[in-house]
């Protein structure tokens, strides 16, 4: 990463956002227990960089302080089929519930699909006996892999007997469970990926949490096809971000009028919380906070000026994304950079089961 600072939001560009990271660092396997990992503390006021353990997030936090965290849940969402007609296989991985009930997805190879495919999805061996196959039928096909797809009697079937939870590419050793790519809080099935900074949580660290006096809320964002999806603009300005569904409830935007008003900060437990809380924020009136339920298309880069977020969990992530902009946005580029060099020096675990960040 570069530390331009006289350079410009407009003139960015995406190997601004580059750095190289032996593959050894890869996080491959979560930490047991959760609260384990690593975390760096960011003091965004003097520079500063501290090194510390998740399950001590309260030393470095204030009695008062709101954490706001993402409890969207990841779908079963990799589907593995073939084509009908001919037996090619297709691997789809559904990405967003559109209102009408169609699947906005990614297939592989997309190439081989046109209107009109048919793509029948086999249940798993367990329940082979009692569950008929699952057929796709494709709508559309776009120019990136991207297709809509209806799922036929979708209403009486369970996706958990059909698809699998859709790990990053990056991530080659299966997990002896999905849930470990859950977070404990999530409620609100919808994500094609976790909200992986909310993975740290343990019920024994909310506990802790809640006694050292910190408060709690949620919102819902379903992740889907920009955490898979790599920036191609050479200028991050051209780059079109995708749309995101998020909520926040009443009660949530209450609590964020109230830990403001009493001085306290509003802490993003991940990229999507922060997303979220930032589209909020575009409209936020404090004296009379309600909540939204929208489609978030904000994309958040050096040079944009933060509403709500005041503090940031995030995890370490990967070079040229939408989500390490966001970080530079928030924590500046020379001192993103910096945090990034000395966690690659401390060798510390990135990516979706890595290590963590805490920016203050």
């Amino acid at each position: 990463m570069t530390d331009r600072d006289a350079t410009g939001p407009s003139s960015l560009t995406v190997a601004d956002f580059d750095y190289d990271l032996p593959s050894d660092l890869i996080a491959q396997t979560p930490l047991e227990p959760r609260d384990a990992t690593r975390m760096l503390v960011v003091d965004r006021p003097t520079g500063g960089l501290h090194q510390a353990l998740v399950r001590d997030l309260d030393d470095w936090l204030r009695t008062g302080d709101l954490l706001v965290a993402n409890n969207s849940r990841v779908l079963p969402a990799r589907l593995h089929g073939r084509k009908r007609d001919t037996g090619a296989k297709i691997e789809l991985l559904l990405l967003r519930k559109e209102a009408d009930g169609a699947w906005t997805a990614l297939a592989r190879p997309a190439r081989k699909l046109k209107p009109g495919s048919e793509i029948v999805v086999p249940p798993h061996l367990e329940v082979a006996d009692s569950r008929s196959d699952l057929l796709a039928t494709v709508e559309t096909v776009g120019t990136e892999g991207d297709v809509r797809v209806r799922l036929a009697d979708e209403a009486r079937l369970s996706l958990a007997d059909y698809g699998e939870t859709p790990l990053p590419p990056y991530i080659r050793t299966p997990l002896a469970s999905a849930d470990r790519y859950q977070t404990v809080y999530a409620s609100t099935p919808g994500s094609a990926a976790a909200p992986t900074a909310g993975l740290h949580f343990t019920p024994a660290l909310l506990g802790r949490l809640a006694a050292a006096g910190l408060c709690w809320a949620e919102v819902t964002l379903h992740v889907g096809l920009d955490t898979f999806r790599p920036v191609t603009e050479e200028r991050i300005a051209a780059h079109r971000i995708h749309r995101e569904w998020c909520t926040v409830s009443d009660e949530t935007a209450q609590a964020i009028a109230a830990a403001k008003a009493r001085g306290n900060r509003v802490i993003a437990v991940g990229t999507t919380a922060a997303r979220t809380l930032e589209t909020l924020g575009q409209s936020f009136d404090p004296e009379r906070p309600c909540g939204m339920a929208t489609m978030s298309e904000l994309f958040i880069t050096p040079g944009y000026s933060w509403t709500i977020v005041d503090a940031m969990l995030t995890k370490f992530h990967l070079p040229r994304s939408t989500l390490l902009m966001m970080i530079a946005s928030f924590a500046g580029r020379d001192l993103t950079r910096r945090a990034y060099d000395a966690a690659i020096a401390a060798r510390y675990r990135f990516y979706s089961f890595g290590d963590a960040m805490l920016i203050r």
